[in-house]
Parts: structure tokens; C-alpha cells; sequence
């Protein structure tokens, strides 16, 4: 059992390298070959945009045939073929259909590593947390550490970077258990019934609208750093700072987070979102943006753990990869597609302090409406007693 729960920490920290790589100096990446802000909004969207079927269509099939790992090895060998094409594509059509061919098989490898997190702390007694930390120090190495590298080497040295974390990765994952091993079958009326649930769809919505304000900043950060003047190691000092601020926020949620309630608990995060993007629209010392990245602690590190313990009571375990494929489709898929077109259109258009101002607005509309929510519920559940 210990040796399986080091495995799976392992892989989340392997895993999250590869995702610091494609998060934080892909877009960097991508200038240095000299493509426009508008275009790396546009490949960036890709993902989003494909996410929304590969989420959903990985996540069935887990489900369907009751396991994890043969769709992961599947997902990671994908990747490894998919990002040799995309850093030998030498015009802008070519790159975006093998970006689309990559994301198709990084999409769905997060809500996968969820669903075999959740279903191995229902046995073992563990916290989600515990395990998911290592992915946050995972991206906190992948972003300090190959920042540092990129500094002395150049930003060339990525691809072969993003190679040697999805090798490793790869590797790991042929040593994990299956998560999935026969259980329950999933039936194609109880997903639907779900799915059709007034409490899930509006759960849903509000999480896409603060999704989108997140997404900004993860499409545009680097961007809007560079735009000020920042160099490729101060970039990733900023991931880093960000990645590492989860990690107390996730041990604090993992011990005493059953205390709040989910829905206060996110509007708390989204006043938060506004106050971070406010401050982030109003700089212009680039080096201001370490500080401001900490508060991503208080931000992403609680909307995360929060939004999938909601997740959780709502979605039964039979249904597990698929309900979480479609909480992915929500706040990784539908609000980075919204995020990444119109956030490279006002970029390119009135720059990067506009960008985070729209932000802080959507985070502001977003607690709103999880504050509102809890209200309305509370009213109801009185009167029905």
C-alpha cells in the first residue's frame, strides 16, 4: 500500500512537470519562434476547445471499462508522439493541428489522476491533499528550476525539457496499480440524470465564469510579465511562488476544511480572484507579480480542493472518471477555449492590464453567484422543514 501511494504521489509530481512546462514557457516558446499574441491566444484555445470531447470521451471509456491505467499508458504515449510533431512543425497551420493532436492526449490525464486520487483515498483513509501537493511542488520544480535552466541555456532548450518530464511520466505510469479494477458498471441513465440536475448544471456555470478569470492568468501571465520587462527566470519564479502557495492551503483544507461550507468557501476565493486581478491590471514593476502570486494560495488552492470535495457528493463512484471529465470540461476546457480567444484579442488589442481588469470583474460575478446560491439553498432547505 505504501509503495502504491509513492507511486501515485510520484506520478502526480511527474506529471504536473510536464504541465509547468506546457503552462509556463510554452507561450514563451512560441514568441521565441516568433508567432503573435493573437496566435498563441489561438493555440492555446485548441486545448480548451479539445478538451471538451477528449475529457468526456477518456472519461467514459474509463468508466465503461472500469480502469485507469491502460488509458493513461494510452494518454502519455500519445503525448510523447504528439510533442515531437508540435516542436518540428515549422509553419502556423501545422503547429496548431499538432498542438490539437497533443492536447487530445494532455487534456484528460488531470481528471483521470483526480479520479484514481479519489477513489484510492476512499480505501486507504488518505487525504486528497496529500497526495495532490506533490503535484503543486511537482509545477513549483518544473517552473523555478527549468526557468533557471532557460535563462542560462535559452528558451530553445524547452522541448527537450518537456520530453524528459512526459518520458519519465511515462515510465512511472506503466509501474502504478489500477485504480479501476472490475467494481460497479456504470449505467447510461444515472449519468444522465446528473447531467440533468438543476444543482450540478448551475454549480457548473459558475464555475466556468470563474474559471475564465483564472484562465486569463494562466494564458497570459508570462505574456503580461514579459510585457513589463521580466526575464524567463522571473517567470518562473512567479509559477514557482504560485505552485508552492498551494501546498499549505491544500494540508489546512485536508484537516480542517469539512469545517466551511463549499459555497461560501469559493465565494471567499472568488472576492479573492478580484482583489489579485485588480492589483495584477494596476503594476508595472514585473517583479511586483511574485508577491501578487501568492495569493493564488487563497485563490486556485481553495476553489480547487473546494470545488471537488462539491464535486464529490454529487457524483457517484461508478461515475467517477466521467463526472470528473466533466467537471475538467468546466473550469479547464470550456472556460480556457472562452479565456484564450478573447483573452489574445483584448492582448493583442489593449494589452495585458485590460485583460486582468476583465478578470477581477468575472471573479467579483462569480462569488456573487456562489454567495447567492448558498443563500437561496438555505432559504429553501428552512422552508421545506
Amino acid at each position: 500500500m505504501k509503495s502504491d501511494d509513492s507511486l501515485l504521489r510520484l506520478f502526480t509530481f511527474s506529471f504536473f512537470m510536464t504541465m509547468g512546462i506546457v503552462v509556463t514557457f510554452f507561450p514563451l516558446y512560441f514568441d521565441y519562434k516568433g508567432y503573435s499574441k493573437l496566435q498563441i491566444g489561438l493555440l492555446y484555445a485548441i486545448g480548451p476547445l479539445i478538451g471538451i470531447a477528449t475529457n468526456l470521451l477518456w472519461g467514459f471509456l474509463s468508466d465503461r471499462f472500469q480502469t485507469i491505467k491502460k488509458i493513461m499508458i494510452i494518454l502519455i504515449l500519445g503525448q510523447l508522439v504528439t510533442s515531437i510533431l508540435v516542436f518540428t512543425a515549422g509553419w502556423f497551420s501545422l503547429l496548431y493541428v499538432c498542438l490539437a493532436a497533443f492536447f487530445f492526449f494532455q487534456q484528460p490525464v488531470n481528471s483521470l489522476n483526480d479520479s484514481q486520487l479519489m477513489l484510492s483515498i476512499r480505501t486507504s483513509g488518505k487525504s486528497y491533499a496529500s497526495f495532490r501537493v506533490y503535484g503543486s511542488i511537482g509545477f513549483a520544480v518544473s517552473a523555478g528550476g527549468f526557468g533557471l535552466l532557460l535563462r542560462h541555456y535559452g528558451t530553445g532548450l524547452t522541448p527537450i525539457l518537456c520530453l524528459f518530464t512526459i518520458v519519465c511520466t511515462l515510465v512511472i505510469v506503466f509501474l502504478l496499480k489500477d485504480a479501476r479494477q472490475g467494481g460497479k458498471k456504470m449505467a447510461f441513465g444515472g449519468m444522465l440524470s446528473i447531467l440533468r440536475s438543476k444543482k450540478f448544471l448551475w454549480f457548473l456555470v459558475l464555475i466556468i465564469i470563474m474559471s475564465v478569470s483564472h484562465r486569463f492568468n494562466d494564458g497570459f501571465l508570462a505574456l503580461y510579465m514579459r510585457q513589463l520587462g521580466a526575464s524567463d527566470s522571473l517567470i518562473g519564479y512567479a509559477w514557482m511562488t504560485s505552485a508552492l502557495s498551494e501546498i499549505p492551503v491544500f494540508f489546512f483544507l485536508s484537516k480542517y476544511g469539512h469545517r466551511f461550507k463549499e459555497l461560501p468557501l469559493l465565494a471567499f476565493a472568488g472576492i479573492i480572484y478580484a482583489v489579485r486581478f485588480f492589483i495584477m491590471s494596476s503594476i508595472h514593476d514585473p517583479s511586483w507579480v511574485i508577491w501578487i502570486q501568492m495569493l493564488h494560495s487563497l485563490t486556485f488552492g481553495i476553489f480547487l480542493f473546494t470545488a471537488n470535495r462539491y464535486i464529490s457528493q454529487l457524483i457517484p463512484d461508478e461515475y467517477r472518471s466521467s463526472g470528473q471529465a466533466i467537471f475538467a470540461v468546466a473550469w479547464s476546457s470550456v472556460a480556457g477555449l472562452i479565456s484564450g480567444t478573447l483573452g489574445g484579442w483584448i492582448f493583442d488589442a489593449t494589452g495585458g492590464s485590460t485583460v486582468y481588469a476583465i478578470a477581477a470583474c468575472l471573479s467579483i460575478v462569480a462569488a456573487i453567484g456562489f454567495l447567492g446560491t448558498h443563500l437561496f439553498q438555505n432559504n429553501e432547505s428552512m422552508l421545506s422543514r
